[in-house]
């Protein structure tokens, strides 16, 4: 196997039983870090501040990843315009904060014969919507309930 000392030189391609000595004679451990590798790399290092290391790189890479969110705006099928403007904006906020929006018309009792208008509003969401929003999921009815998700362009 090809051993590397603390310092980061090459010790050269040794057996395994003069790579524990060689480890053992520095107070360190022997900590294969390439297995894959043709002869496999180890490195002599401690082992509990190489494991250290490893958590803190992953927390890092954790913390950098984009985290979205899928906020919820409901409507009715009776809902006004200006309403619709108001429910607009915040749509509008939801998406720059690069969060997708679920966009729901809740029908409620006898309403339930009106998916048409339903299906009208959520498409008048969208046109409004299409400049700074895509369409993900298209309307569909679900239950008592029509759903739509719209996420960032």
């Amino acid at each position: 196997m090809r051993v590397i000392d603390p310092d980061g030189n090459q010790l050269g391609i040794i057996p395994l039983q003069t790579a524990l000595s060689s480890a053992e004679e520095f107070g360190l451990d022997l900590v294969e870090v390439s297995p894959n590798a043709t002869p496999p790399v180890c490195k002599i290092m401690d082992y509990g501040r190489f494991k250290y290391q490893q958590t803190k790189k992953q927390q890092e890479a954790k913390k950098k990843q984009a985290r979205i969110q899928v906020k919820e705006i409901k409507v009715r099928p009776k809902t006004d315009s200006h309403d619709l403007e108001v429910k607009l904006g915040h749509i509008r906020k939801f998406i720059e904060k690069k969060n997708k929006v679920k966009v729901t018309v809740v029908f409620r009792g006898r309403e339930i014969t009106l998916t048409d208008r339903g299906q009208e509003l959520l498409e008048q969401i969208a046109k409004d919507a299409e400049e700074f929003a895509a369409i993900e999921q298209p309307p569909k009815l679900e239950g008592r309930t029509m759903n739509m998700v719209l996420g960032p362009k």
